[in-house]
């Protein structure tokens, strides 16, 4: 019966999607309940709502196209009286949405692109495209950007999460790889922000150590505590730029590692109860576990067990954090779900015709991330954090 539900349920969402008019149908009643729902919060109150709260009154819409992958959607934008209210609906959403249309109309005018994609731009935009026009659309997307990526970073960030992805790119009529390094930081607001995006034709500890110095001059400080992956090349930029910081390597990517020393066949429950030690309390419940788990498993994984012991010192660092911020920073997951949006986004293009278009894309879509998250409550409660380091001053006092 479940099996039943769920495939009938697979099978509309499967209709929905290759349903575009239905798609665009959604989307638009979607996007306008956006609309609505922010006119009622700047007036204090609800369609016809009789309120003492209330801080105006709605007169009337104007209609506004949005173009989006979709296609052009018509929007009623709402009104109100005194002609103060006004939306960030739509430069949010399309200045990512313009990069993207940007990145696919360029593999057209310079001849690497598919029918599919000369068909995908032509309909978000209603027009074929020029040179001229895509400079005109990249212009006030490129300033808008370099605005982001330039801004000083006032604040202090105690946490900086560290890590990178790669995407194809068209260089000089070769297909390279090229790596796309990403930090995110935690304020003492304990609000996330992206700090910085910038692209490198591959990770090296140079390139790393260049992408760090660059935060630095642009006000980064008061990092105590740096995440990342296990490249050699980030963690000695780390070590050189970062010299006061405590580092972890990511659990995640620690026990995918491990998967290289255990037999292709090994169907017991050795990684798991290494896994289950990321959960304790504290640094010494997880050694005493650790201990356990290298006694129970030495005999049948030596191969394992040695290389686990000669490692793993480098991921129970989060273990000196407050423990109601373990969860978040012993992993780089947080940055790991940014990077699949990003990835969800640019498998629409492929192929990036540039270096340019790529960073382009990606930093779109990285401000929109940072704005919401600016919007958002506080992902941490750092009060945790300058109540132990409060404890541990009075302690060496």
């Amino acid at each position: 019966m479940t099996t039943m539900k769920r495939s009938t349920k697979l099978k509309a969402i499967e209709e929905v999607a290759g349903d575009r008019d239905l798609m665009k149908a959604l989307m638009k009643e979607a996007l306008q309940e956006v609309l609505e729902g922010e006119m009622s919060e700047f007036l204090g109150a609800e369609r016809g709502e009789r309120t003492q709260a209330r801080g105006g009154y709605r007169a009337g819409y104007y209609g506004r196209n949005l173009v989006t992958r979709i296609g052009k959607l018509e929007l009623r934008v709402p009104r109100d009286r005194s002609g103060e209210f006004s939306t960030a609906l739509f430069e949010r959403y399309a200045r990512s949405e313009k990069a993207l249309v940007a990145a696919l109309a360029e593999m057209y005018v310079q001849g690497v692109s598919t029918r599919k994609v000369k068909a995908i731009t032509e309909e978000l935009c209603g027009h074929r495209f020029s040179a001229s026009a895509i400079s005109t659309i990249n212009k006030g997307l490129d300033d808008a950007l370099a605005r982001f990526a330039h801004r000083q970073l006032d604040e202090t960030y105690p946490y900086l999460i560290l890590d990178a992805r790669y995407e194809r790119v068209r260089d000089g009529g070769v297909i390279a790889h090229q790596a796309v390094l990403i930090a995110l930081g935690i304020n003492w607001e304990g609000k996330r922000q992206v700090l910085a995006v910038e692209m490198a034709n591959r990770e090296s500890q140079s390139s790393w150590k260049d992408f760090l110095l660059r935060l630095k001059e642009r006000g980064l400080s008061g990092v105590e505590f740096v995440v990342s992956d296990d490249h050699a090349g980030l963690k000695k930029a780390i070590r050189e730029v970062l010299t006061e910081s405590a580092w972890q390597r990511c659990y995640v990517h620690f026990l995918r590692n491990a998967l290289d020393y255990l037999p292709r066949k090994a169907d017991d429950d050795c990684l798991q109860e290494l896994r289950w030690i990321y959960d304790r309390r504290d640094i010494q419940e997880a050694q005493r576990d650790l201990a356990a788990w290298i006694t129970k498993w030495q005999g049948k994984y030596p191969k394992l067990v040695n290389w686990v012991e000669e490692n793993i010192v480098e991921t129970l660092t989060f273990y000196r954090l407050p423990r109601a911020h373990h969860k978040h920073l012993k992993s780089t997951n947080m940055l790991e779900r940014l990077n699949e949006e990003i990835k969800r986004r640019t498998l629409v293009v492929r192929i990036f015709p540039n270096t340019e278009s790529c960073l382009r894309l990606i930093r779109a879509l990285c401000v929109e991330t940072h704005e919401t998250w600016l919007e958002d409550n506080r992902y941490l409660n750092m009060a945790f954090l300058a109540e132990q380091k409060k404890e541990l001053l009075r302690l060496a006092a």
